[in-house]
């Protein structure tokens, strides 16, 4: 019986995690490839049997990304014209190339065709609320212009989340979904391993975590609030096997992995938190809490885009939670006091929409000046005390003794400035 349940089980995972699956939603979508269609070479994944997943040898197939050198689009072999490549666009058709490609890979990826606009955008949009430009704008605006104690909460969860992520896949080290017959219409992460989805797990810590800190500090039907963290969160994880980086196993896993961690995580924000703000060895532990476990995931047998994230979540971290244990020690700190809860949303004015914008815009202007600014010193710093080229940044940044430190230091600076000088300047120009 106990086998019968286990071969079922097995049969379910292999069927979810096939590459087929993820090109018919893809058709389904109006997504269409412009290379001949046929049935991959390679498994996206290791297959499954009842004692798990068996791994790829090193070396054999494809490898960490289906990323076959400079191959468009992590196809294997010659790039053939066939009968979707030769498709005339329509008024409702149209020929696009992979979204952000990425600079250090290479990757530019294979045009396609686009029959559903509108699935296009939305999908878009529902993809790059895991991306790094969506967190520099949303914690911020959180921080600033709703609730700082949510905001702060929300970092610490998303940081670690991304971190058990990241150091999954590089265990696991299953490749993205095979391409063909998966049309890649983002190569960004086409470097990562891609079991669980990060992508899935952020798209569900931030919205669920978000609807646990706020529903009754804040006033609002709590229909309304898990309607709005699951659409979110479903939004995000459709997305990612639209995009074509990832099989309908890897975003369940990465849906309900993530669903485990805010579980074990929740209890202990508020400790965390209070910890942060005035603990005696508060700095001490937060350096060595985020540096030390940073270094344990970064093992991988190669490159990826993978270790820059994780550092760059657990930077951020670090840098919000110093600037935290700073704004207390000073007397900074600018949470609702506990008698004015339940909090209301105030009442809609110009002046408040305004104001909002202002410092909106301010903030992020300063993070981003910031960020321009720390990584113009930073990587030549880097380059000049390790002795190599300065005309070689891409080359630079792919080693572990430059990105580890650059991504750190950008990003903590960053994380401090969002927390403790940004507001300060709120103070200066009377936004405060």
């Amino acid at each position: 019986m106990a086998n019968d349940i286990g071969a079922s089980f097995v049969r379910m995972c292999n069927s979810l995690q096939d590459p087929r699956l993820v090109a018919r939603f893809q058709r389904l979508c109006g997504v269409k490839g412009t290379f001949p269609e046929k049935a991959p070479t390679e498994q996206s994944a290791p297959e499954l049997d009842h004692r798990g997943p068996r791994r790829r040898v090193p070396g054999s197939g494809v490898g960490n990304g289906a990323a076959a050198g400079d191959a468009p689009n992590g196809m294997q072999g010659e790039r053939t014209a066939g009968p979707e490549g030769a498709e005339e666009a329509s008024e409702d058709t149209a020929r696009a190339k992979p979204l952000r490609r990425n600079s250090l890979t290479g990757d530019v990826g294979q045009e396609f065709l686009i029959h559903n606009k509108f699935l296009f955008y939305l999908f878009t949009f529902g993809t790059e609320l895991g991306n790094e430009m969506f967190f520099i704008v949303f914690f911020p605006f959180v921080l600033w212009n709703v609730d700082p104690l949510v905001s702060r909460r929300l970092i610490v969860v998303w940081a670690w989340n991304l971190f058990v992520g990241q150091s999954t896949k590089d265990m696991v080290r299953w490749s993205r979904p095979a391409s063909p017959p998966v049309v890649k219409v983002e190569v960004f992460y086409n470097s990562e391993y891609s079991m669980p989805s990060t992508h899935a797990m952020t798209g569900t810590a931030i919205p669920f975590c978000l609807f646990m800190l706020t529903y009754g500090r804040w006033e609002y039907p709590f229909l309304f609030g898990l309607s709005v963290a699951l659409s979110w969160s479903v939004l995000v994880c459709v997305s990612r096997v639209y995009m074509g980086m990832h099989s309908v196993l890897e975003v369940i896993t990465g849906f309900l992995y993530t669903l485990l961690i805010l579980a074990m995580l929740q209890p202990f924000l508020e400790r965390i938190d209070t910890f942060y703000m005035m603990g005696n060895y508060a700095p001490l532990v937060i350096l060595v809490s985020h540096v030390g476990f940073g270094l344990v995931a970064f093992s991988l047998d190669s490159w990826s885009t993978s270790r820059g994230d994780t550092a760059q979540g657990l930077g951020t971290a670090a840098g919000v939670a110093l600037a935290t244990y700073v704004n207390y020690q000073l007397g900074l700190v600018e949470d609702y006091p506990l008698s004015s809860l339940p909090l209301t949303l105030p009442p809609l004015s110009a002046a408040l929409v305004v104001r909002s914008m202002l410092r909106f815009l301010v903030g992020v202007a300063v993070l981003l000046v910031t960020r321009m600014g720390m990584k113009a010193v930073t990587i030549p710093f880097l380059c000049q005390v390790y002795k190599l080229p300065l005309d070689d940044v891409r080359g630079a940044r792919q080693l572990m003794r430059v990105e580890l430190p650059y991504r750190y230091i950008v990003y903590s600076v960053v994380g401090f400035s969002c927390v403790t000088v940004v507001p300060l300047l709120f103070s200066l120009l009377y936004l405060a």
